[in-house]
């Protein structure tokens, strides 16, 4: 059974929320799908995250919901994400989700100890 928070873990923005909705659409998917949002790994410019649109939530996830988009986040990744914030962009950086994680800066783990 997966874990559910009345308090919100992710804050999605408007524009975050209303891209998941867009993705659900074109992609035919029904209510049952949600956003999960997890750490995929680190490098010199700090976490780097992961989406995907899932239907299988796990028993150990943390379950939310952001006006109508439910969101999961499994036991390890909610660790680094309390308080992150997931917003869409769309401008001379690209197009797609960006994370704002106030948790977390930037480190090194290059092996000379200096990322330059």
């Amino acid at each position: 059974m997966t874990t559910q928070v009345e308090s919100t873990v992710v804050t999605l923005t408007p524009t975050a929320i209303q891209a998941v909705q867009d993705l659900l659409k074109e992609k035919d998917l029904g209510a049952e799908y949600a956003l999960r949002v997890y750490v995929a790994g680190r490098t010199c410019s700090g976490l780097q995250y992961g989406m995907a649109l899932d239907n299988n939530p796990q028993d150990t996830d943390t379950s939310f919901e952001a006006d109508g988009v439910r969101v999961l986040v499994d036991e390890i990744s909610i660790q680094h994400m309390q308080g992150a914030t997931l917003d869409f962009i769309n401008d001379e950086r690209g197009q797609g989700f960006m994370v704002t994680n106030p948790n977390t800066a930037p480190s090194c783990s290059c092996e000379s100890g200096s990322c330059g």
